[in-house]
């Protein structure tokens, strides 16, 4: 298992919190996300021969939120 924080910029409400989390679950590989609003955070635990820092990236792109 791997752990990768990626820093999410536009989220403004705990529905944000949800289209990221739902976004970032649909990931293969991805076994656990917390997203933290207050921090434009989301920690997310996930099989490392699986899943790619990139793949997370791009789920949180498509879900209409930026990466910084």
């Amino acid at each position: 298992m791997e752990t990768t924080m990626i820093a999410v910029q536009g989220m403004t409400c705990d529905g944000c919190v949800r289209a990221v989390s739902n976004a970032l679950k649909a990931v293969p590989g991805v076994k656990d996300v917390r997203v933290d609003l207050a921090h434009g955070q989301a920690t997310v635990t996930h099989e490392s021969g699986v899943t790619k820092a990139e793949h997370l990236k791009a789920a949180v792109e498509d879900a209409g939120y930026d990466v910084g």
